[in-house]
């Protein structure tokens, strides 16, 4: 007979994602509650969550209207199936979405998560491709650095190596164009850096290489930012837009992390003033609390599906779970709050003065650079509400300096980032001046104390 006992404290059967088990489970950190801006930990402590979470809880935590809406939904309607069926609150979400962005980009598919969101459209640019009659454009570039997920899509068109070197050759037909992260130029930029855009022209290359009638789509974030935060140089993604529209490919923004507010504006798209073909989202869309994803594409690409007897399925792709009744529901309360509380563009930079209560865009960013200066630290960026501090990496210990200040950051109370030796930062959208004030003293305590 099985053993149903069940030890709340026996930690061995899970297997933890992107986690240092063995360390970890020497030492628990255990979150057990989360309110507004901070975590509540298993001994009693209260965290400043520095990190939305995983870049997702932009609203903050606990909020009334979602959890109401979450809990009537599953009293109401459980599940529905998505294939050949549908519910209400589905197309109202998707309703509400494509009003967010401007036209043409009017449609959207529902998926579960970012990495999902991500497949699916590198599948949508090769399927519109054939049915457009150029079945020869195949290949797919990503960028050096890139992050889209784990699935075989994603880490095969993203380009950080330790999420790919394990696992074979991945997807045929996949190519990389150089980042833009360039210290020597444009360490300690505020916003956009000046310098890079020539970067840009690298595309160029990789397509004049592959030849471009075989070239389907370019992925990228236009902030990169599980790498560790690079914000694309001034004309840097107008001249990628440029490109692939010479030469019939399409543009796809990742947009997982920067929509929903990050940058002060709904979206990416909207804060660079470029329009990619597809947008994929996740994250922010339930603000974390039930998971959803979505793309949004140009009418183009929608239309171009929508031929042949109207009897037949025009895609054949899709999920158990997509636009789940508890994630619409959850959606559709994130973006009531989200609407209510002007979230989207709290991260905004003053308009006059810093501080003048016209966004904390300037806040942020004048807090975050007096850490200039601080021990190791060879670089602070920032964009929006996101910015890093990139520390100096230990001789022959790699990553080790920037996970030992995570450590000391929780010890303190506040919950950050890292990603090799740069430690990350995304506050929920909710966050007052008081709590950068927080982050960034406590920040200042950790480094002065780091190896």
């Amino acid at each position: 007979m099985a053993d149903t006992r069940i030890s709340t404290n026996n930690l061995d059967s899970f297997w933890m994602p992107f986690t240092a088990n063995r360390q970890f489970k020497q030492e628990p950190r255990l979150l057990v509650s989360a309110k507004d801006m901070y975590y509540t930990t298993s001994d009693g402590r209260k965290v400043l969550d520095g990190t939305a979470g995983l870049w997702c809880v932009n609203a903050g935590h606990g909020r009334p209207k979602i959890v109401e809406a979450i809990a009537r939904q599953a009293g109401e309607l459980d599940y529905a199936p998505a294939f050949q069926m549908g519910h209400p609150k589905a197309f109202e979400l998707a309703s509400r979405l494509v009003s967010l962005l401007p036209s043409p980009m009017d449609h959207v598919f529902f998926t579960n998560s970012g990495s999902e969101a991500v497949e699916t459209a590198l599948k949508i640019a090769l399927a519109y491709h054939r049915v457009k009659g150029n079945g020869s454009k195949f290949r797919l570039i990503g960028r050096e650095r890139g992050y889209h997920g784990v699935n075989f899509g994603g880490i095969s068109v993203g380009g950080i190596v330790t999420n790919r070197k394990m696992f074979g050759t991945l997807l045929t037909g996949v190519d990389h164009i150089r980042h833009t992260h360039d210290l020597a130029r444009n360490a300690f930029t505020r916003g956009e850096p000046e310098y890079g855009e020539e970067l840009a022209d690298d595309l160029e290359r990789v397509v004049l290489l592959h030849d471009p009638s075989t070239v389907a789509a370019v992925i990228v974030e236009p902030v990169a930012g599980s790498t560790g935060v690079l914000i694309p140089p001034k004309g840097y993604l107008q001249k990628l837009r440029a490109i692939c529209d010479k030469h019939d490919i399409l543009l796809i923004f990742d947009e997982v992390i920067t929509g929903f507010g990050r940058l002060g504006t709904p979206f990416a798209t909207d804060y660079f003033g470029v329009m990619p073909d597809m947008i994929t989202t996740a994250k922010g869309i339930s603000n974390g609390t039930v998971p959803m994803g979505a793309v949004f594409v140009q009418s183009k690409i929608h239309d171009a599906f929508m031929t042949g007897p109207e009897h037949l399925i025009e895609f054949f792709h899709g999920y158990t779970y997509s636009a789940h009744p508890l994630a619409c529901a959850a959606a559709l309360a994130t973006l009531d709050t989200y609407a209510e509380e002007g979230l989207l563009t709290a991260g905004a930079m003053d308009k006059d003065e810093p501080g003048d209560g016209k966004g904390l865009g300037t806040y942020w960013q004048t807090a975050l650079h007096t850490l200039r200066g601080m021990p190791h630290v060879i670089d602070v960026r920032n964009i929006g509400l996101v910015g890093a501090i990139e520390l100096a990496p230990m001789p022959g210990e790699p990553t080790k300096r920037a996970f030992t200040a995570f450590l000391k950051a929780y010890e303190k109370g506040v919950l950050i980032r890292t990603t090799g030796d740069i430690i990350a930062l995304s506050p929920p959208l909710m966050l007052q001046e008081h709590h950068i004030d927080e982050i960034v003293a406590t920040l200042a305590m950790v480094l002065k104390d780091l190896p």
